[in-house]
């Protein structure tokens, strides 16, 4: 299949994904401008990130599993197949999340009453410097399909993939927040959080790379369903579990959901942009 696709449309494709992915740049930077001692900015901003990626599984990226699923196996069985692989994102989510030593753990949590002891207080870092990790990791997973889907987009119809592009671009900006926040906090390193969170990006032009020597020619909506699926999954468990219990833990109930519902707002705009 691939050698029917000129060489100019691939290119073209990659560069789109390449953009699209490295997006998450943007969102990087605002550990360059975050206040050392601002907790109140921690608290919401984990709250818009969740809102961000628990709009975007639920809305966007389990629909079109389950819209995959359906074209391949049909109405009652492409739906099951997608919500299979949702709960499957989710348990794969826990175990993991079993794995790790309950020390290490950030829903083991500390009052804010508790900082001023230098234990607690390198505890908390840890645990919000797994966090961010998590959510790099995270995103990097849910970047990689992403780049297959601006990558066969764009190699199907070159101004579908520009939409999708641009879609994703606004999508990864947040995303980028959600991993250079928890790191810089923990870290008071700027560049490292600008370093981890543009890496997350890095896996959108990987996953086009992938598609390309690997996929290309075997690639149907059965695997992107099913990808796609445990994605949302991940990304569901990730909010629930880490983002929001942290950014309850960092602040005000009231600054986590105003940001939750913030998150939700943007990417619901960024979506409706491109009906």
């Amino acid at each position: 299949m691939s050698s029917d696709i000129p060489g100019s449309v691939i290119l073209f494709a990659f560069g789109l994904t390449m953009f699209a992915g490295l997006s998450t740049g943007i969102g990087a930077a605002v550990a360059f401008f975050a206040k050392k001692t601002n907790t109140r900015l921690l608290s919401t901003a984990l709250g818009f990130s969740a809102g961000v990626m628990i709009y975007v599984s639920m809305i966007e990226i389990f629909q079109k599993s389950k819209e995959s699923l359906i074209s391949e196996l049909g109405e009652a069985q492409g739906y099951t197949a997608a919500v299979l692989a949702f709960f499957g994102g989710i348990f794969l989510s826990a175990i993991i999340d079993k794995l790790v030593p309950s020390g290490q753990n950030p829903h083991e949590q500390v009052s804010l009453s508790e900082i001023s002891d230098v234990q607690h207080a390198v505890r908390k870092k840890k645990a919000l410097y797994r966090m961010g990790i998590f959510s790099a990791m995270a995103i990097a997973i849910h970047n990689f399909p992403e780049g297959l889907a601006t990558f066969f987009s764009a190699v199907e119809d070159p101004a579908l993939g520009i939409s999708v592009a641009i879609a994703v671009a606004i999508h990864n900006i947040p995303e980028g927040i959600a991993v250079s926040i928890p790191v810089f906090y923990s870290t008071e390193n700027r560049k490292k959080a600008f370093f981890l969170s543009f890496m997350s990006g890095l896996a959108e032009p990987v996953g086009a790379l992938f598609g390309f020597f690997f996929l290309l020619p075997f690639f149907n909506g059965l695997t992107f369903g099913i990808t796609f699926g445990i994605v949302a999954g991940i990304m569901v468990f990730i909010s629930l579990d880490e983002l929001l219990p942290t950014a309850e833990q960092y602040g005000e109930h009231h600054l986590t959901i105003y940001g939750l519902i913030a998150g939700m707002a943007v990417m619901a705009v960024s979506l409706l942009l491109f009906v």
